[in-house]
C-alpha cells in the first residue's frame, strides 16, 4: 500500500507541474508588483543589477518623449524632453501664457540613423570606399579605401587622389585620370560607396551627452538630436559652438535657422566637440500673436522690435502689457505696439498682446422685406432713424411701422431678470412654513408642479426685443449697437388670436372688427379666459394691456389666464413668472 501511495504522488506531479509552473508565472508578477516597499528604497532586483541601461531609442522614447527615472519627485524640464505645440488657430492648443521654448520642436523626432549613401556634396577623405569600375580596351574592378595620402591606386593607372572631392564630381575626376593613358574605347563607371563614420562628442546642456558616431556630412542638427536635444529647460538654442583641436571653427544659431533657414555648412571630423552653453534670459509672448512661445534673449536684454519680429503679432493687436522684474522688484508697463519696439526685454518677462482700441464703426444686420444688403456698417454714433434712410423696402410689401430691433445685450439682460425671477420664486417655494400636516402635503405637491415649470423656464431663450416705433409709426432715434438685427416685417391681413381661447387661430382683419368679434371668431374665450384679461402685441413688440381700440393688421391679439383667487400666492407669482418668460422668447403657453 505504501509503495501505491508512492507512486500515485508521482503520476500525479508528473501531470500537475507544467500546470503550476504556468499558474506561478501569471500570478508572480502580479505578486512583485504588489509588494510593499518603503518610499524612496530601490526593490531586491534593483539593488541585485543596478539600474536599468536602455537604448538610445528607449531613453528617448519615441511615444511621449519622456525619460523614466527612478528618483523620488517629478520629472525635470530635461527628463521630460521637447514639446511641440500646434499652430494658432489648432483647438487643441491651450490658450494663456507660453510654455514652450521657441525652437523645443526640433528635437521631438527619433535621432535620424546614419546613412551609407552621402549626399552629392559630400567631400571624400582618407577612410572613405570607392568603387571603380573599367572595360572597353582594358578591363578592370577596384573597390578601395582612399589612403592616407588621399590617393586611390588604380592598377596600370596609378594613384588618383581624391582628398577634397565633392562625392558627385567623383565620375569625372577618374575618369579624367583614366583618360590621360587610355584615351579611346574604354568606359569608366565611379562611385563613392560609403562614408567612413566619425565619433562627436556632444557635451553641454543636452539630454544625453556623450560621443556620438555618424557621418562627416550630418548636419549639426543630426548629432544634437542624436544626443537627445537641447535641453529646452536649461540649454541654449542659440549658443552652440563646434570645437576642433581646441579652437571654435564654427558658432551655430538655432533661431537663424528656424526664421531663415541659415545653418554653417562644416563637415564634422574625428574628435569634434558640440557644445551647448547654458540658456539665456527668456522672454515670453502671448495673446494676439502667431507665435505663442517663450523666446531666448541672444544677450542679457532683447529689444521689443526683436521680440515682434520673433512673436509676430496679429493685425488686430493694439497695445502690449510687459510683465517682470526690475531691481528685485515687480515691473508693469502698458504701452502700445510701436512703443514696444523701443522697450527693452529682461529675463523671464512676459509681454501680452491685446487688442484694446474700440472700433470706429457697428455692424448691423437687415431682415425681413428688404431691397437691398442684409449687412450694414455704419459709424458708432449712427442712430436707427438714419440708418433706415438708407435701407430701401417695398412700400406694399414691407411694414415700415412694425420695424424693431434684436439686441444682444438686451437678450442677456432679460435672461438675467428671469433667471433672478427663477430663483426668488425658488427660495418661497422651498422656504415656505406649514402650519399643518395637511397644509405641507398641498404644498408639496405643487412644490413639485412648480419646480418643472422652472425648469422649462430656465431653458427660455429671450430674442432680445427692443421696440423702436410707436402707434403711430414714428421712429425712436436709438444709437445703434455692434450686433443689432433690424427687423422689418412683412405687411399681412391678418390678426394672431392666441391665449385663452378654444381655437387659437389667425383670423383675417376687417377694419370694422373689434376684440370681441376676433374672439368669438376664434371660438370664444376657454375656461380660464375672461374679456378684461385681454392684450394686444403689436407687430413692433409694443404691448397694449387694456385695448381700447381693434388690432391692426399684423398685431397679436393674446386672451390671458384668469387667476382664481383661492390659489397660494406662489401661483401668481408662477404665472407672473411664465408671462415674462413667453413675452421674452415671443413665445405664449396656454
Amino acid at each position: 500500500m505504501p509503495d501505491f501511495a508512492r507512486r500515485l504522488t508521482r503520476y500525479c506531479f508528473r501531470r500537475m507541474a507544467p500546470r503550476l509552473v504556468l499558474l506561478a508565472g501569471l500570478l508572480l508578477p502580479g505578486l512583485a508588483s504588489a509588494q510593499i516597499q518603503a518610499p524612496g528604497m530601490p526593490n531586491a532586483g534593483q539593488s541585485l543589477r543596478g539600474p536599468a541601461i536602455g537604448s538610445l531609442p528607449a531613453l528617448l522614447g519615441n511615444t511621449g518623449d519622456t525619460i523614466s527615472t527612478a528618483r523620488a519627485g517629478t520629472a525635470t524640464a530635461a527628463e521630460g524632453g521637447p514639446v511641440a505645440v500646434g499652430p494658432i488657430g489648432d483647438p487643441a492648443r491651450a490658450a494663456g501664457p507660453a510654455t514652450v521654448v521657441f525652437g523645443a520642436a526640433l528635437f521631438t523626432r527619433a535621432p535620424p540613423s546614419a546613412t551609407d549613401s552621402p549626399n552629392p556634396n559630400y567631400v571624400i577623405r582618407a577612410g572613405d570606399r570607392v568603387s571603380v569600375t573599367i572595360w572597353g580596351f582594358i578591363e578592370a574592378s577596384v573597390v578601395g579605401v582612399v589612403d592616407p595620402e588621399g590617393n586611390l591606386f588604380l592598377p596600370q593607372i596609378g594613384p588618383v587622389r581624391l582628398a577634397g572631392t565633392r562625392a558627385g564630381d567623383v565620375q569625372r575626376v577618374v575618369e579624367a585620370e583614366v583618360r590621360r593613358v587610355y584615351s579611346q574605347q574604354v568606359q569608366v563607371y565611379a562611385v563613392l560607396l560609403n562614408a567612413s563614420q566619425v565619433g562627436v562628442f556632444v557635451t553641454g546642456y543636452v539630454r544625453l551627452p556623450g560621443r556620438h558616431m555618424g557621418a562627416g556630412s550630418d548636419s549639426i542638427l543630426d548629432y544634437l538630436t542624436r544626443a537627445g536635444g537641447v535641453d529646452p529647460g536649461r540649454g541654449s538654442y542659440r549658443d552652440i559652438v563646434v570645437n576642433r583641436g581646441g579652437r571654435t571653427v564654427a558658432r551655430v544659431d538655432l533661431y537663424r535657422f528656424l526664421l531663415t533657414g541659415q545653418l554653417p555648412n562644416i563637415t564634422m571630423q574625428e574628435g569634434d566637440t558640440v557644445v551647448v552653453a547654458p540658456q539665456g534670459a527668456m522672454v515670453g509672448a502671448d495673446g494676439a500673436v502667431r507665435n505663442n512661445f517663450l523666446f531666448e534673449v541672444s544677450g542679457r536684454s532683447m529689444p521689443g522690435r526683436e521680440l515682434l519680429n520673433l512673436a509676430s503679432p496679429l493685425p488686430a493687436a493694439t497695445n502690449v502689457v510687459v510683465r517682470g522684474t526690475r531691481g528685485g522688484q515687480p515691473f508693469a508697463r502698458y504701452v502700445t505696439v510701436r512703443e514696444l519696439a523701443g522697450l527693452p526685454m529682461m529675463d523671464q518677462d512676459t509681454v501680452t498682446f491685446i487688442t484694446d482700441a474700440p472700433a470706429p464703426t457697428v455692424r448691423v444686420s437687415v431682415e425681413g422685406s428688404r431691397i437691398g444688403p442684409s449687412v450694414l456698417i455704419a459709424d458708432r454714433d449712427t442712430s436707427l432713424c438714419t440708418l433706415l434712410d438708407h435701407v430701401a423696402v417695398d412700400p406694399v410689401l414691407a411694414n415700415p411701422a412694425g420695424v424693431f430691433l434684436l439686441r444682444p445685450s438686451v437678450a442677456a439682460q432679460q435672461v438675467r431678470v428671469i433667471n433672478e425671477a427663477m430663483d426668488r420664486l425658488e427660495r418661497q417655494l422651498f422656504m415656505t412654513v406649514s402650519s399643518t400636516t395637511g397644509v405641507a402635503e398641498i404644498r408639496a405637491v405643487e412644490a413639485n408642479l412648480v419646480a418643472s415649470y422652472i425648469q422649462r423656464a430656465r431653458r427660455t431663450r429671450p430674442e432680445g426685443r427692443l421696440v423702436v416705433m410707436d402707434r403711430t409709426g414714428r421712429c425712436a432715434d436709438v444709437r445703434l449697437e455692434d450686433g443689432d438685427v433690424i427687423v422689418i416685417p412683412e405687411r399681412v391681413q391678418t390678426v394672431l388670436v392666441s391665449g385663452e381661447v378654444s381655437v387659437p387661430q389667425a383670423v383675417v382683419w376687417r377694419p370694422d372688427m373689434r376684440v370681441a368679434d376676433y374672439v368669438r371668431a376664434a371660438g370664444g374665450f376657454a375656461e380660464r379666459g375672461v374679456e378684461s384679461q385681454v392684450m394686444i402685441r403689436k407687430a413692433s413688440g409694443e404691448l397694449i394691456l387694456e385695448p381700447t381700440e381693434g388690432p391692426a393688421p399684423g398685431d397679436e391679439l393674446i386672451a390671458l389666464p384668469r387667476l382664481d383667487p383661492k390659489n397660494f400666492q406662489i401661483a401668481r407669482d408662477l404665472l407672473n413668472l411664465i408671462f415674462q418668460s413667453a413675452l421674452s422668447a415671443r413665445v405664449f403657453m396656454n
